[in-house]
């Protein structure tokens, strides 16, 4: 495979990348520095230059140390939509030393307090919107303050885009002193102590699921992250002319990294989109002229479907990608035909800072995760000995590469199952299935772990139904994936009423439950009755079998 690789490396990328050994907040203070009047964000016609960037940053460290007393190491929930107070938010926590623990907006209050607890996060910088979700958790564990934005403040609200109604909410009125306004904090003119940060230290924690039911925090390294954030701009020949539209979220590991911390690195300009729109999105692209735009099949499928799309509406891109859902080939080809890009499709997990894999613009191949990509190897083992798979064979995926997190946190044994030694040498356990062509080119083929992914979104039918089981009439229940035309797969439980409930509970009841306690994306959209589950010897429900079940009606590999 190494022969492969060196015959159809991409031209002009190095094999190797040497790790900055400097904090990801530095990279900010190079760029502020370097281009001060740039603009560095571009958000609903307002526009924040590098230097402003920076000295709203640096307020906000000074706010959490002096005003919330955030100590080095100490973990910050940030529970914000795309904006440029999340970016703000994620610099200033770093700034200040500590650890941005970055969660899904879409998350309510009860999947709120296991991340609260969990990393015992004593402060959490959240959107206005979102307040009412997390506010019943203030004072009932660790967290105890709250700092809240109104996105609108970023936006120009006169502008002839679009703009999502929540820009336009009020000004915070705070009745409690544990909730405090953004512009307050920014107000207070704070500045941080010197920065103590080494690039060892751990700076984020970005949260995954298992089959255990529990989400499990990631600990990333200034260092971890900063091995994918350099490769970003470098794979891609970016530079600081690069104008890229984010709409993937900021939240999830491929619009921290690949997105976020890899435009501020180059200097370049971030177009930021806080809901997906295509009409925006098409204004967006022509006005700025973007040149990258990271995105998910659907939004491509979206955007061919808007009667305002042309041949030439693309045509200041100079890349188009993404990853978390195969491109269907019908599309991938259209995208070629009309605008002479090819889809770039690339792969990793959370645990990997993002990419272990992606294609090169150059020679990528369709519904492909590309090659092993810099300062990085992997191979595809048998799950069960372990031995190296050759050329076509299918088998687990596993990789090395200093974008590699540190393990989970608080989690010793989950930490060490996560790793595997080959040869003396450490990888990675991806928990999927795949095989590489005669070219060293991968392709995922299927789920070694219990996985549903909707949308792009991943789904862990453990921790769903670890929620379900709170509902009074469910006796049991066991979540499987559906085929769904739109998502791809949807979230589909199968259960099991308790005697006194058969005949008085339907469908549409539970799902309504769900919808009030989980996330949009997560939440079952499709209940099914059953008088029993199917058991092991051990008495495990056999999901795999159901899900086989229902793979053989939906044409969903297991």
């Amino acid at each position: 495979m190494q022969q492969s690789l060196e015959r159809y490396w991409p031209k002009g990328v190095p094999h190797t990348l040497p790790v900055p050994q400097t904090t990801l907040y530095y990279n900010l203070e190079v760029s502020a520095t370097r281009y001060p009047d740039k603009v560095a964000i571009s958000y609903y016609g307002g526009r924040l230059a590098y230097r402003e960037l920076k000295q709203q940053v640096d307020a906000l460290a000074g706010y959490l140390q002096a005003h919330c007393g955030v100590k080095k190491g100490e973990r910050v929930l940030l529970y914000m939509q795309n904006s440029p107070q999340f970016v703000i938010a994620y610099y200033a926590v770093l700034r200040a030393d500590a650890v941005v623990v970055p969660i899904n907006p879409m998350n309510l209050t009860e999947e709120l307090r296991h991340y609260v607890n969990d990393a015992g996060t004593r402060i959490a910088l959240i959107g206005q919107e979102l307040l009412a979700r997390i506010a019943p958790l203030l004072g009932a564990g660790t967290l105890a303050r709250l700092i809240a934005a109104n996105y609108g403040e970023y936006a120009d609200l006169a502008s002839d885009l679009a703009q999502p109604d929540f820009l336009r909410l009020p000004p915070l009125a705070a009745d409690k002193p544990e909730i405090v306004s953004w512009r307050d904090a920014l107000a207070a003119a704070c500045v941080p102590a010197v920065p103590m940060a080494l690039p060892d230290d751990m700076c984020a924690m970005p949260y995954t699921s298992g089959t255990t039911g529990r989400p499990k925090g990631c600990m990333h390294t200034h260092s971890t992250l900063m091995a994918n954030t350099v490769p970003a701009g470098v794979w891609n020949k970016g530079s600081a002319e690069d104008v890229i539209l984010c709409v993937v979220p900021f939240f999830h590991i491929t619009g921290m990294v690949h997105l976020m911390h890899s435009t501020l690195y180059l200097g370049a300009e971030l177009v930021i989109m806080t809901r997906w729109d295509r009409e925006l999105a098409l204004k967006l692209i022509a006005r700025h002229q973007v040149t990258g735009w990271t995105n998910i099949p659907t939004m491509v499928i979206d955007l061919f479907a808007s009667p305002n799309f042309k041949a030439d509406s693309l045509a200041s891109l100079r890349g188009i990608g993404g990853g978390g859902a195969a491109m269907p080939e019908a599309v991938g080809k259209r995208l070629q035909e009309l605008t002479g890009l090819e889809f770039v499709e690339g792969y990793g997990l959370t645990e990997t800072s993002g990419a272990t894999h992606t294609n090169h613009p150059d020679r990528p191949k369709r519904q492909c995760l590309g090659i092993p990509w810099c300062n990085t190897e992997a191979l595809v083992i048998n799950p069960d000995t372990l031995e190296p798979l050759g050329v076509g064979e299918i088998g687990e995926i596993v990789s090395r590469g200093p974008q590699v997190f540190k393990g989970y946190w608080n989690d010793p044994k989950a930490s060490a199952q996560a790793f595997i030694d080959i040869g003396g040498k450490t990888y990675f356990r991806t928990g999927d299935l795949g095989r590489y062509d005669e070219e060293g080119y991968f392709f995922f083929a299927d789920r070694l772990k219990r996985m549903i992914n909707a949308s792009g979104f991943k789904v862990w039918p453990a921790e769903v139904e670890v929620m379900m089981y709170a509902h009074p009439d469910i006796q049991e229940v066991c979540v499987i994936g559906c085929n769904d035309a739109h998502r791809g797969e949807t979230v589909k439980a199968i259960v099991v009423l308790k005697a006194a409930s058969k005949g008085g509970v339907g469908a549409e009841d539970l799902i309504e439950w769900c919808k009030t306690r989980m996330a949009a994306y997560k939440y079952p959209r499709i209940v099914e009755f059953v008088d029993s589950l199917p058991k092991s010897a051990t008495g495990k429900v056999m999901w795999r079998q159901l899900q086989e079940q229902e793979s053989a009606r939906t044409q969903i590999r297991p």
